[in-house]
């Protein structure tokens, strides 16, 4: 088992997409990348904690690898706008990889240059690609969240 960490707009809809994807074992929703100990939801969307509403993968890198779980990520938001997602807007919404290892910077930085280069949205990427950090679980309403709304 393998763990990647996403930020990519609000991670109710972000955490459902995954959570389809063959190969993937669980998902968490929380906050990663901020400057403040225990985040929860109310003081990330103030937007001054530096926290990013994020997802943690657990996954099988035999049944789906890394690069595929990128491909995903690409597919499922706008990652050429900054700090915001369809209605979401401020750093909290930004699109962000944080990779756990040198393989997943590498494939990152890989597909980011590819996909800027082959002209995949209309403007530069502007995704973030650091080194993971402390992740918070989000509070316990917020998991499977739109599958506790009967949303898929």
């Amino acid at each position: 088992m393998a763990i990647a960490t996403f930020s990519a707009g609000c991670f109710w809809g972000v955490e459902a997409k995954f959570r389809q994807v063959p190969g993937v074992l669980s998902t968490r929703v929380g906050y990663t990348a901020g400057h403040t100990d225990s985040p929860d939801y109310k003081s990330v969307c103030t937007g001054t904690t530096g926290h990013a509403e994020a997802i943690e993968i657990t996954f099988d890198p035999a049944v789906i690898s890394y690069d595929a779980l990128l491909d995903v990520f690409w597919q499922i938001h706008d990652p050429s706008t900054l700090n915001r997602q369809g209605p979401d807007v401020g750093s909290q919404y930004r699109s962000g990889i944080f990779y756990h290892d040198l393989q997943q910077k590498q494939c990152a930085l890989d597909q980011k240059k590819m996909l800027n280069n082959s002209h995949f949205a209309t403007r530069p990427i502007v995704t973030e690609i650091t080194a993971a950090s402390r992740f918070y679980p989000a509070e316990t309403y917020h998991q499977c969240y739109l599958e506790k709304q009967g949303q898929r």
